[in-house]
């Protein structure tokens, strides 16, 4: 079943129906739950959802899923509470050629097996590969699982295969165009940068201010200082500002070259027409002024006869 432009981007908790008391819910669990509710989801995506039991080993994780690290920790605290409480969400499944694939709950599913259940609870149903993406993309998003470069990568997927605009994509996750542009522009840092980051050795705040540096080298280099020395994101701007100082005052020092050429070559056609030396002084882009030099009361004579014929 298709769903409706703009329509995953305010939750799955509707989606997903839950069979337990309110009051036996854990903590550990609770505080995972996506924060946004929507009550039309399910008009949207699933018309009535059955909840069904299905064996552990027959369900397998969305190969696509953007998510790509897990939090041991966090598992562990969550497969404790599974133990105690069950497992609060049924897993959203679609059939695959022989095995269920998950679309929404990986991490319910991973928990689950740690926790030793041989069963889960699943809902059944069919969505396209767009769908897929999405539904695994809002869930991460909304509980703040993905790390900035899984994000960013799942937003250029969204881009480049389902040929998606920023505007179109922040619509559909709840987040700012802006959010969404700045997110990607982590993918233009070296791939060792972005290493890091997946790996809370740099925050994404000092990898968006590493995005002021051109040379690759440079960037990891720079990110290694920030990990090594526990740099503050603001000592990370004050050193980036002071590497594009030189290259500034590089490209200045050129144009001025380039101009200076540029002045030489019209000095000397003045000089042509005037017959004697000729400077111009540049003040800045449209202002200076034009020397021309005399040596004899008789060459002042002649150069005033000359402006006078230019009338």
């Amino acid at each position: 079943m298709a769903v409706k432009k703009g329509g995953l981007g305010k939750g799955l908790d509707s989606l997903i129906p839950s069979g337990t008391p309110k009051n036996k819910k854990s903590v550990t669990e609770e505080k995972k739950q996506p924060v946004k509710v929507v009550e039309k989801v399910v008009e949207k995506i699933v018309e009535k959802p059955v909840e069904l039991k299905m064996k552990i080993t027959e369900v397998e994780p969305n190969r696509e899923q953007p998510r790509k690290n897990f939090d041991e920790d966090a598992l562990l605290e969550l497969a404790e509470s599974i133990k105690q409480f069950g497992i609060l969400q049924p897993l959203l499944v679609q059939k695959r050629d022989d095995y269920y694939e998950i679309i929404a709950g990986e991490r319910r599913w991973r928990a689950a097996k740690l926790a030793g259940l041989k069963e889960v609870p699943v809902i059944i149903k069919d969505f396209s590969d767009q769908e897929v993406v999405e539904i695994a993309l809002i869930e991460n998003i909304q509980r703040e699982d993905l790390n900035a470069i899984e994000e960013a990568v799942a937003y250029k997927r969204l881009m480049e295969e389902f040929h998606l605009k920023q505007d179109e994509i922040a619509e559909r996750v709840s987040k700012s165009r802006t959010a969404v542009t700045n997110a990607m522009r982590l993918l233009k840092l070296d791939d060792r940068v972005q290493d890091m980051l997946v790996q809370d050795m740099i925050s994404p705040g000092h990898a968006r201010t590493l995005l002021g540096i051109d040379d690759r080298e440079q960037q990891y280099n720079l990110a290694m200082r920030i990990f090594d020395e526990k740099l503050s994101v603001r000592d990370t701007e004050k050193i980036v500002k002071d590497l594009q100082k030189p290259k500034k005052e590089e490209k200045k020092k050129e144009v001025d070259t380039q101009m200076e050429v540029i002045y030489q070559q019209l000095e000397e056609r003045i000089k042509s027409i005037v017959g004697t030396k000729v400077s111009i002084q540049h003040k800045n882009k449209n202002k200076g002024k034009i020397e021309i030099e005399y040596y004899s009361q008789e060459e002042l004579e002649r150069l005033i006869d000359l402006f006078e014929s230019i009338k």
